[in-house]
């Protein structure tokens, strides 16, 4: 087992040249500009922004990193984390109120025993010193495991303050049918970790936790807001069958039940496509592209994107554009197929250009349309 506590401080990585570093690249929304930003990177998973335009990124390993004035710096007072096969420090999601309340939101495989489960931790970052202060651990997934995979393990704070957290059945597939356990689920949570008003089993409706939204989840490894407010999520199929839903209060998402993938033997998984009382996803992939990151497009730089998804492909290298809405989507544009390895997380910045991380690379790169 590997357990980090990160204690470096100082400038690590090298800030890549807009200038030298860029390249262009043709779309549907016209030449884009791609430039390398961050450089130097191992194995990073996620990215945020503050404010005053810093950039945080996690590393599995273990290391959260603040970008800014082109110096990088690591973070003390990060949790230790189970950096075991796709465990390690996951998610990271600025407030949206951090200008007053300078709070932070980290996921992470949280080291118990001999194994991990998911963790959600809330902590006030003081960014001139480079620090996490106040660091709580607001939810916990439970039920620890040996097991490497499948921690699922984004976060997104809903219009109402309220936090949606993806959570993978970390290769447990039928406990993803059973609403009592935190495995396979997505859970709504309130700042302080309690279960949100609304749920579907809040008050002992049901058999259900209270913290749970929807279940029957795989390994959702990418969440973001709809243009209306609601929750959309993309999530790892076996072979095969990588979805888009739009989890609703008490929907059953199928896994292991129904699935449009295939075994890795090739054999069929559970009852097949369709069954009574389960949700069709919104899109699925078919061969998987493994998908991970989400993010829905502003339109603020590229207005016919207003609206759109974006997700990174971890099998095929690159940026997948669906459009579509409650109804379906589709896939309209795989954008930089094969340029950028494993691409694992996509966010919209405040000025509207498009972020994303290439975990093989070990770098963070940004869009923006191509200058005349």
């Amino acid at each position: 087992m590997k357990t980090h506590a990160i204690l470096m401080l100082g400038a690590l990585l090298s800030l890549g040249s807009v200038s030298a570093r860029a390249e262009i690249f043709e779309t549907s929304a016209g030449s884009i500009e791609v430039a390398r930003k961050i450089e130097g990177l191992d194995t990073p998973w996620a990215l945020g922004f503050l404010p005053d335009g810093s950039v945080l990124v996690t590393e599995r390993g273990g290391r959260l990193l603040l970008v800014r004035g082109g110096q990088a710096q690591a973070i003390t007072g990060v949790p230790g984390v189970w950096a075991e096969g796709q465990g390690g420090l996951l998610d990271v999601v600025v407030a949206r109120d951090f200008a007053t309340s300078g709070e932070i939101f980290l996921t992470y495989a949280e080291p118990a025993g001999r194994g991990a489960a998911t963790a959600l931790a809330r902590a006030h970052l003081e960014p001139d010193a480079a620090r996490l202060t106040g660091l709580r651990v607001i939810f916990r997934q439970g039920d620890p495991t040996t097991s490497g995979r499948h921690f699922g393990s984004r976060v997104v704070e809903a219009p109402d303050g309220t936090l949606y957290l993806t959570l993978g059945e970390r290769g447990e597939r039928d406990s993803a049918q059973d609403p009592s356990s935190f495995r396979g689920k997505v859970v709504r949570l309130n700042r302080d970790g309690s279960a949100a008003s609304g749920n579907p089993f809040a008050g002992g409706t049901g058999d259900g936790a209270p913290e749970v939204w929807s279940y029957g989840h795989r390994n959702p490894q990418g969440a973001a807001l709809a243009p209306d407010g609601a929750l959309l999520t993309v999530e790892h199929g076996a072979r095969g069958g990588d979805e888009i839903n739009r989890p609703a209060a008490g929907g059953n998402y199928g896994w292991p039940e129904i699935s449009y993938g295939r075994e890795y033997s090739g054999g069929r998984i559970g009852e097949g496509t369709s069954a009574p009382g389960m949700e069709q996803p919104l899109f699925y992939w078919d061969p998987s592209i493994a998908p991970s990151g989400m993010a829905v497009y502003s339109g603020r730089l590229w207005p016919e994107w207003r609206g759109d998804v974006f997700t990174g492909s971890l099998k095929f290298d690159f940026l997948s554009r669906l459009e579509g809405g409650p109804e379906g989507y589709a896939e309209r544009e795989r954008l930089f197929e094969g340029a950028f390895p494993r691409i694992r997380d996509v966010r919209e910045a405040p000025d509207g250009s498009i972020w994303f991380l290439s975990e093989a690379d070990g770098a963070a790169f940004r869009m923006v349309p191509a200058p005349d």
